[in-house]
């Protein structure tokens, strides 16, 4: 029975780094924010998302020394891998895959 709980302990505390990690990463993703005199508005880039990872239940961005950067304009506080964005590159990749010619 101790060992069980301890067991639940040590989940519940590597669960809880694993999500709090993901959610730094997302922060410290940005490489610049400038905003506006009223702070709402903003210039941000960051790394696009890995294709591959496009459609995982939590993507993952690029490198940012790959060299794929998203000039973003809005909101001072979107988020790089929220849905809004993950729909967005979403998109952006269907949209690439059709206007490519086949057998290349």
């Amino acid at each position: 029975m101790v060992r069980l709980k301890a067991l639940r302990i040590v989940l519940f505390l590597a669960g809880t780094l694993l999500l709090s990690s993901s959610l730094l990463g997302a922060a410290e993703s940005i490489i610049s924010k400038v905003s506006d005199s009223s702070g709402n508005y903003c210039h941000l880039k960051f790394p696009a998302i890995k294709g591959e990872t496009l459609y995982w239940e939590h993507p993952v961005l690029k490198d940012p020394r790959d060299g794929d950067i998203v000039d973003f304009y809005g909101a001072c506080n979107h988020d790089p891998l929220g849905k809004e964005e993950i729909v967005r590159q979403q998109d952006e990749y269907r949209h690439l895959l059709r206007n490519v010619p086949l057998g290349e």
